[in-house]
């Protein structure tokens, strides 16, 4: 083993050469170097550092020398230790490095990317600036020319997985060929380690719609699809993995407009065709992707209208069928999600109603699973929107309002929260029904319409005014009471004295004032409150239609005074 006293007189004798250059010498250090950090790196960078020798580094890294791979492996090796990456950034050894990436050395290559990767590891300021310094085309450029050295494809592979997560990087990747070059390699690869390395690398960057294009473009899907066939049936480890990750990555590239429209195919598709047939499966992880992809196949209407005429919502309820008792949570709300997406274009609402959707979905009402929650909250909302009797015969469905009521308490799940508030709004408002509004009045749902008129979100207040405004015109007697404890008189009046409250919301709360008139201890709440002061203001309103409806408003507050 190297002595302490011997790494000192090779780090003096290090310095001097560094000046002179003469290559045999200098050689002869940095084996010396090379071997010390061996045996013990911790202890040898230190003292590197402590001899001030890093500063010569920079000059040493030129393109001629036979030398220059040995000193961007010490700076390799050093940079292993955080301690060292600082001193190494300090010694301006950054730039002259990134210039190194264009030699025709495939040592000097593969020790320069092990450096600057070293140095920059876990620093994304470090990894900015290297993006900065166009690094990604050269790298990508790299791994098309080195394809067949391992050992470069890999130190390309960990610098892109490294760069792939910064949002920087992005733009400059999808201006490279990178997708045709990780295709081509990924399409080589045997072993599950490589192509482990190679799906690090896609996931990130398909996060991006360009780059998501390019890489169905370049021919990725149909090796996915290659992927599941082989794995489906393997109960190995690694398989089941891999298999995972496939059916993951496929699902986002759906995720992009383009590319799922590419592998849409107007629905007669292969890709398409394959993932249909993935929904059956007896594969949780495969029924899971080809639900996903459904629901991202299903962004449009002309799709979801084409899917819905070719049987994919008996497909979904069969999938959904096998998973209501102890089922797997996440394959309900990916099934439930597609079922949404597609019950959102008016033609397929009527039909998927016939299909016998609502019953399939109120199979999950017992869920406490809040995803699955929202999601079916969701699908139930699009399916009634303008179907007065759907809408009709879930309002009279007492087990499905006392659930809508409770989950409307739900104040750890915002999301749950706010669809329970729209869907009981729907209710109303789709079935003009006074059966509706009796069984949401008797599960005491009446105080979360009113809270839900002073919601942050315009369109949640809207809902809920023009709900309250059907309960006053068509039930008013059986509601009075509650509409007087949750204090909706003293919240419309807060409603049209506030100056950021949206024009349609003071439309409609002056609606609203006009129909409750015919309670009495209503209406003496309205005289209490002095509502002719605020609503005479709104005559001059921008809004025409605001200045109108308080025209009328002022009327009748004067008539019932």
């Amino acid at each position: 083993m190297q002595r302490p006293d011997n790494l000192s007189d090779t780090l003096k004798k290090l310095k001097i050469t560094a000046v002179d250059r003469t290559e045999d010498s200098l050689e002869g250090c940095l084996d010396c170097l090379l071997q010390a950090l061996a045996q013990n790196n911790m202890e040898t960078s230190e003292k590197i550092q402590g001899s001030g020798i890093l500063q010569l580094f920079a000059s040493l890294l030129i393109p001629q020398s036979s030398c220059t791979a040995k000193v961007a492996n010490i700076i390799a090796e050093v940079a292993k230790n955080e301690f060292m990456r600082i001193p190494c950034v300090d010694a301006g050894l950054i730039s002259p490095l990134v210039q190194l990436l264009t030699s025709k050395d495939q040592e000097v290559l593969l020790q320069t990317g092990r450096a600057l990767g070293n140095i920059c590891y876990d620093s994304h300021s470090l990894q900015a600036q290297l993006i900065n310094m166009g690094v990604i085309p050269t790298l990508v450029k790299l791994l098309g020319i080195h394809c067949q050295n391992a050992a470069l494809t890999e130190m390309c592979l960990v610098a892109f997985g490294n760069l792939a997560e910064l949002e920087s990087s992005k733009e400059q990747f999808a201006s490279t060929n990178i997708a045709e070059e990780l295709v081509k390699l990924f399409k080589k690869q045997i072993e599950h380690d490589k192509r482990e390395m190679i799906f690090e690398v896609l996931a990130p960057l398909a996060e991006n719609d360009a780059i998501k294009l390019q890489l169905v473009e370049a021919g990725l899907v149909e090796c996915l699809l290659e992927i599941v066939q082989q794995k489906v049936d393997s109960d190995k480890e690694d398989d089941i993995a891999e298999l995972k990750t496939a059916s993951d990555l496929m699902v986002l590239l759906l995720l992009g407009d383009e590319s799922m429209q590419k592998l849409f195919e107007g629905g007669k598709g292969n890709v398409f065709q394959r993932v249909l047939s993935w929904i059956p499966s007896n594969n949780h992880q495969l029924q899971l992707a080809g639900a996903l992809a459904i629901a991202n196949f299903a962004r449009n209407d002309g799709n979801c209208i084409h899917m819905v005429d070719n049987g994919i919502v008996e497909k979904l309820m069969d999938l959904l069928d096998r998973h209501v008792e102890d089922g797997n949570v996440t394959v309900q709300h990916a099934a439930l999600s597609a079922l949404r997406n597609l019950a959102i274009p008016v033609v397929n609402k009527a039909k998927m109603l016939s299909a016998g959707v609502t019953e399939a979905v109120l199979k999950f009402l017992k869920s406490e699973m809040p995803p699955v929650q929202f999601k079916l909250l969701g699908t139930l909302r699009m399916l009634i929107d303008a179907q007065a009797e759907a809408a009709e015969q879930l309002g009279k469905n007492v087990k499905l309002v006392e659930r809508l009521v409770e989950w409307c308490e739900a104040k750890d799940h915002a999301g749950v929260m706010g669809e329970s508030n729209r869907l009981l709004s729907a209710l109303i408002r789709h079935s003009k029904s006074k059966d509706v509004i009796k069984t949401i009045v008797q599960s005491g749902g009446i105080k979360h319409l009113v809270t839900m008129a002073t919601s942050e979100h315009v369109i949640m207040q809207n809902e809920a005014l023009v709900a309250l405004a059907l309960i006053a015109a068509l039930e008013l007697g059986t509601a009075e009471k509650d509409l007087e404890s949750a204090k909706l008189v003293q919240i419309l009046h807060r409603l049209l004295a506030d100056e950021r409250s949206a024009p349609e919301i003071k439309y409609n709360s002056m609606v609203l004032i006009c129909a409750l008139m015919g309670s009495e201890s209503l209406h003496k709440e309205v005289q209490d409150l002095a509502f002719l002061d605020v609503v005479s203001k709104l005559r001059s309103h921008e809004n025409k239609s605001v200045a109108q409806q308080a025209s009328l408003t002022e009327q009748r507050l004067t008539v019932d005074s």
